[in-house]
């Protein structure tokens, strides 16, 4: 459905950073490198309102690389596997290798791999321990400073540094969506077996071996200007970017408070019958797109719904 406007790979480039004491920024460096270097296999929940659903997920790490297959439980069967960097999709019977920004932003790696300042919006708070899936975890908070922003709630593993469970909530402390595992394996003793099986790792390549077309985003300075984000959120990424069923690249801007972001995509307009002004949500992510004068304006946001409306109501075209 175009409203979501690879919706996947919208919230890109999330940096996060705790000028916290030392203990919480240590607690969150363990986190966004664990579920790389962590060998793990279990079964995952993913909920917003009356919705769930539920994931099986295999992550190895060998010499050379990591090993990641993810597979859906309910409903249509789909596969997902990732290899050196590269994405494979099962999809009527066959494996197809897709857009390696369709892989970003997955549970159990929600957290970034870099970190950078989050104390000017958000206290980061140590909050007990818990246990998730029977394992000990420790639970912090990320307490935003305004309310222009979702709260966030982190269950990470004492040992491993795995993160176990992921809570977005609002200012009445609602869940607006979480993931969590139920059923978990850390360690050594994980199955390998599939590596061979599906051919995630050579054979694989070899026989879809295919090259990609060319959809590479290239940085751009545009023009285009954003004036009502909220305070905090910084550009991390102002590109072009030839996208699926568009006819001319679609000009994309990212913008990140450390640990949530907002994508801007700015387009001409086609006369698709999408251009109708519109709004929808999944979880904590709201897209809202209109049209303004001859251009589709199209805003991703894991952030409440009034700011996504700010932001996209701000864009304005500054001139070259």
């Amino acid at each position: 459905m175009r409203v979501w406007l690879g919706f996947c790979g919208a919230l890109l480039t999330l940096n996060v950073f705790a000028a916290e004491p030392e203990s919480r920024l240590d607690w969150l460096k363990t986190a966004a490198f664990a579920g790389h270097q962590t060998d793990y296999s279990g079964v995952f929940i993913y909920q917003y309102g009356n919705h769930v659903e539920t994931s099986r997920i295999s992550h190895v790490v060998e010499t050379d690389s990591e090993y990641e297959k993810l597979e859906s439980l309910d409903g249509p069967m789909r596969e997902i596997i990732r290899h050196h960097g590269q994405v494979w999709c099962f999809t009527n019977h066959k494996m197809v290798q897709v857009d390696s920004q369709k892989g970003s932003g997955r549970f159990p790696l929600l957290l970034p791999d870099q970190l950078s300042a989050l104390s000017e919006n958000y206290q980061i708070k140590e909050v007990g321990v818990d246990r998730v899936a029977g394992y000990t975890a420790q639970v912090i908070v990320f307490q935003p400073k305004d309310n222009l922003r979702y709260i966030h709630k982190v269950w990470v593993h004492t040992d491993s540094g795995l993160l176990l469970k992921s809570a977005v909530l609002n200012d009445k402390n609602q869940v607006v969506e979480q993931y969590a595992f139920t059923q978990l394996k850390i360690g050594s003793d994980v199955d390998r077996a599939w590596i061979a099986s599906s051919a995630a790792g050579g054979a694989l390549v070899k026989s879809q071996g295919k090259a990609l077309p060319n959809k590479t985003a290239t940085s751009v300075v545009s023009g285009w200007v954003v004036d009502a984000l909220p305070g905090g959120f910084k550009k991390t990424m102002e590109v072009s970017r030839p996208m699926h069923g568009r006819h001319a690249p679609v000009t994309q801007l990212v913008f990140s408070d450390g640990l949530s972001a907002i994508s801007v995509f700015i387009e001409p307009v086609d006369a698709d019958e999408d251009d109708n002004e519109g709004m929808v949500s999944r979880g904590a992510v709201t897209l809202y797109h209109k049209v303004v004068d001859k251009y589709l304006y199209n805003v991703v946001g894991e952030v409440p719904p009034k700011v996504v409306m700010q932001v996209l109501n701000s864009i304005r075209f500054n001139g070259k």
